[in-house]
């Protein structure tokens, strides 16, 4: 599990027993301090070495929810509420 930024602030409540049953690691970085510079060398290495994993699908986002686009109030006070975990998704129409 990789944290690098925050929707609503930095305090969470974490299940620990969750963590050590599916043997995760914890780690947590900013980029706040970096120079934009060394902000492009990192995107730059997550698109050669990270992207492509992606693409193959061994990285999957964790999808909570999925809501139509002329939901998207719903899908907000999911969010709000704090209780998921993944990405709350709004579909929009082609």
């Amino acid at each position: 599990l990789v944290n690098i930024a925050y929707l609503k602030g930095s305090k969470a409540e974490v299940d620990f027993i969750l963590v050590m049953l599916k043997r995760l690691t914890l780690t947590g970085s900013t980029l706040r301090i970096q120079s934009s510079a060394r902000k492009a060398e990192i995107a730059q290495a997550l698109k050669e070495r990270v992207w492509p994993l992606i693409e193959a699908g061994r990285i999957k986002p964790v999808i909570h929810a999925v809501f139509a686009l002329e939901k998207a109030a719903d899908a907000q006070a999911m969010m709000e509420e704090g209780m998921h975990i993944g990405k709350i998704v709004l579909e929009v129409p082609a």
